[in-house]
């Protein structure tokens, strides 16, 4: 199954109520990975642009986009991002396809 890196920030109302009662929001969001079919390979909060991070599997680039929508129609995500990553075999295939590749730049 294809890997995605998703993060996320957190609305402020998400993180007062995060403050007044902690809780495990890794096993929330593997729930809600594993009932679109995916699997959570793992959860991080982090400092700066981001308030999270995650890792996981999805069968396709549209059950990815529908964790991304499930979760931020919830509105306690401010943004979230969903990036699918290419495996080192894929990007070498893609590499590999440049050699056969024509492209003709813009010229001044």
């Amino acid at each position: 199954m294809p890997m995605y890196l998703g993060r996320f920030s957190y609305t402020v109302d998400a993180v007062k109520a995060l403050v007044e009662n902690p809780t495990d929001r890794a096993e929330a969001a593997g729930t809600a990975v594993e009932s679109i079919g995916g699997k959570m390979h793992g959860f991080w909060y982090a400092f700066g642009e981001f308030d999270g991070y995650f890792l996981m599997e999805a069968p396709d680039n549209s059950t990815a986009l529908a964790l991304s929508a499930t979760v931020a129609r919830s509105g306690a995500i401010a943004k979230i991002e969903t990036i699918p990553l290419i495996s080192v075999e894929e990007g070498i295939e893609a590499f590999r396809k440049t050699q056969s590749a024509s492209y003709t730049p813009p010229t001044g």
